[in-house]
């Protein structure tokens, strides 16, 4: 899972770069403003977590399942909440139903709030 953890947060990374220079670049002809800020945070989020996944794959060992839950919901909540982002910003342009991706976005929100809570309480409970 440690390994896992470590390639994960390394491709959201890159990706998050790479969309990232391609909103800043290519997007802007084809969103509106208030669609290419909600693609922007996707992006943001998405770096924000390729971090916390880099930085939890070193300090973690990963032998207790709340260790690895951690991980496994920052993994998940990132891709539903990001993912989510960058479609609804397209909706418009390709036709996608909104109305069935929005409620991703907060679940995949939630799913990132609760791997933050599991890592303060991994803190507050080590004994370093």
């Amino acid at each position: 899972m440690k390994n896992l953890t470590l390639i994960i947060g390394a491709v959201y990374g890159l990706v998050s770069v790479i969309l990232g220079a391609f909103g800043a670049h290519a997007l802007k002809k084809f969103l509106s403003i208030d669609k290419l800020a909600s693609f922007e945070t996707g992006v943001k989020y998405q770096m924000y977590s390729a971090l916390f996944l880099l930085i939890v794959g070193y300090i973690l060992k990963f032998e207790t399942p709340s260790e690895k839950w951690i991980s496994i919901l920052m993994i998940a909540g990132t891709f539903l909440f990001s993912v989510s982002i960058y479609l609804l910003a397209f909706s418009e342009v390709a036709a996608i139903p909104s109305k069935a991706i929005g409620p991703i976005t907060p679940l995949g929100g939630l799913l990132m709030i609760i791997s933050w809570a599991m890592l303060i309480f991994y803190f507050v409970k080590a004994k370093f």
